[in-house]
């Protein structure tokens, strides 16, 4: 009986952390335009370090451990609507040559098993 809730409380909690992540992706609009997600990538930056820092601080005084300061998270200072764009036309690039890539290729190796079985057939 405990294993059933307790594999019920594991599925409920994993359920509302997915929950959670999938309305803060629309609350936030994290997958509409970039700037937007921009917008939030720079206000996560502002808010996860100190954050990070007030809940060290809060687990060594109930744990009475010294924590170190976590160093500053590097800065990042490229768009990533550019690196998402070339990423995507890079791979829609390679999906559009694929058909004509693969005829080539399955050509030359046709080609080359028959000039195999005729050199083997001699």
């Amino acid at each position: 009986m405990v294993a059933r809730v307790w594999s019920l409380m594991r599925f409920l909690i994993k359920g509302s952390v997915a929950g959670g992540a999938v309305y803060l992706v629309y609350d936030q609009e994290l997958l509409g335009p970039s700037d937007k997600s921009q917008a939030a990538l720079r206000k996560a930056e502002e808010v996860i370090p100190p954050a990070m820092y007030e809940f060290s601080q809060y687990v060594s005084k109930q744990m009475g451990l010294q924590i170190p300061q976590i160093p500053p998270p590097p800065k990042l200072n490229f768009s990533i609507r550019d690196s998402w764009n070339s990423g995507i036309v890079t791979v829609m690039s390679a999906l559009s040559v694929a058909p004509s890539k693969a005829c080539s290729y399955s050509k030359e190796g046709w080609d080359y098993i028959k000039e195999r079985v005729r050199e083997h057939s001699k």
